[in-house]
């Protein structure tokens, strides 16, 4: 199941200056939503306009939403005495094009310098990223489909624009691509690629057990620890499966998403993704019990009420583990009490090679809340407990436990001196 994008991680550009160029499109009104997001994002934004697209919005929009001064004008005094095209353009950690028109891709491919965005893409020695939006024949036409090849032979990144309603009309692939997808493209962009090769599968969210066809037995989890990974982990280059219960949270972009229901799909789905992957991070909440014998038609209320009699759902971590061979296997303990003993027997019994460890009484660590603080357990007794970070956070700190356990599985055993 594909959902929409609704919003991005908080802190994922803090410190970096992201210049947006806006060109002459229908499509510019939602520059503003971007250059919102990316400062909410922790980006400082710098844009840039062509006169075309001062047509559709204002700079003084874009300028109060940056705090910045907007650039329109390569030959304004004013203008180059504040910022300064080569300024502009040495002072970027990464330039977006959104959206780009035929006109501007044509002239980035070729070489053209005639107003002031042109000029400061000749001049710029930072990561590139264009984000077309036109009418879905003009993205069609061999032209348009050759400059884009030229760019990208150069290592510039092309976000594709999706398919539907034109604003001309038409139906098909031209519409700029939703802005919060911009913003995490540049996240992966301006991201250290060191999970580059790695093949993560996610487990994430509650299961559901059926009572009768209307009713089930569940838990509190929504699934927002397990896609925070999945997002981090799709930034930092790596190929992204999710295994999804039942969760109301956006699918991460970039990400590969299997959704089930119930503990047996998710399990027999992991087990069918266990030989594609490198590594296995089980965050899921899955179910200890189900109901022993679920009614085939809805259960009528009665006043006598019911006993419900649970079945043990079988853990399928140890299986998982004795095939391992060099993946990297990562569970968490959802615990309210004993959270380090708890998560040390889990860790033991299951055979992983990293525990989780969270206490999800607490009210900003638990389930349904963007924080967290775990205890982060090795199978070698390291031990590491985080402050309260943003869930995305958390992930990040994950992977980087995660890579510091394949380089020691990578690292050559020193060979014993022999007499």
């Amino acid at each position: 199941m594909r959902c929409p994008i609704e919003f991005v991680s908080m802190g994922i550009l803090t410190d970096k200056t992201v210049v947006v160029g806006v060109s002459g499109s229908i499509a510019a009104y939602k520059g503003a939503e971007l250059v919102r997001l990316l400062v909410t994002s922790g980006a400082k934004v710098r844009v840039m306009m062509t006169r075309s697209a001062m047509e559709f919005i204002t700079p003084l929009t874009l300028q109060t939403l940056s705090g910045e001064p907007v650039a329109t004008e390569i030959f304004s005094l004013t203008q180059e005495s504040e910022i300064g095209h080569i300024r502009l353009a040495d002072g970027a950690d990464a330039i977006v094009i959104a959206p780009a028109t035929a006109d501007v891709i044509a002239k980035a491919a070729t070489g053209i310098a005639d107003d002031l965005l042109t000029t400061v893409l000749l001049a710029a020695r930072c990561p590139l990223a264009i984000a077309p939006a036109m009418n879905v024949h003009m993205y069609e036409h061999p032209t348009v489909t050759e400059n884009l090849g030229k760019l990208r032979t150069r290592g510039v990144t092309v976000i594709e624009p999706d398919a539907g309603a034109l604003a001309c009309g038409y139906e098909g692939k031209g519409r700029l691509t939703d802005p919060a997808i911009i913003v995490e493209e540049l996240a992966r962009i301006l991201s250290k690629p060191d999970l580059a090769g790695e093949r993560i599968l996610i487990t994430a969210g509650p299961t559901q057990e059926p009572i009768d066809p209307v009713r089930f037995v569940s838990n509190r989890s929504t699934g927002k620890m397990g896609f925070a990974i999945a997002r981090a982990a799709w930034r930092r280059g790596a190929g992204v499966r999710l295994i999804a219960g039942p969760s109301a949270q956006p699918t991460p972009h970039g990400v590969e998403r299997v959704d089930t229901v119930n503990a047996a799909e998710m399990l027999s789905t992991v087990s069918r993704n266990f030989p594609w992957c490198s590594a296995l991070i089980m965050a899921a909440a899955v179910a200890d019990f189900r109901p022993k014998n679920p009614a085939a038609q809805k259960l009528k209320k009665n006043p006598r009420g019911m006993t419900l009699e649970l079945a043990a759902i079988p853990d399928e971590l140890p299986r998982f583990a004795s095939r391992k061979g060099n993946r990297i296997l990562i569970g968490f303990a959802a615990e309210t009490e004993d959270l380090e003993v708890n998560a040390i027997d889990k860790l033991r019994r299951k055979r992983l090679d990293l525990i989780v460890g969270n206490d999800v009484s607490r009210s900003d660590a638990g389930f349904a809340v963007d924080t967290n603080i775990v205890t982060i357990i090795g199978m070698d007794g390291g031990k590491e407990t985080t402050p309260k970070l943003t869930k995305d956070e958390v992930g990040d700190v994950i992977l980087d436990r995660l890579l510091a356990i394949r380089s020691a599985k990578q690292r050559p055993t020193p060979l014993r001196a022999t007499r």
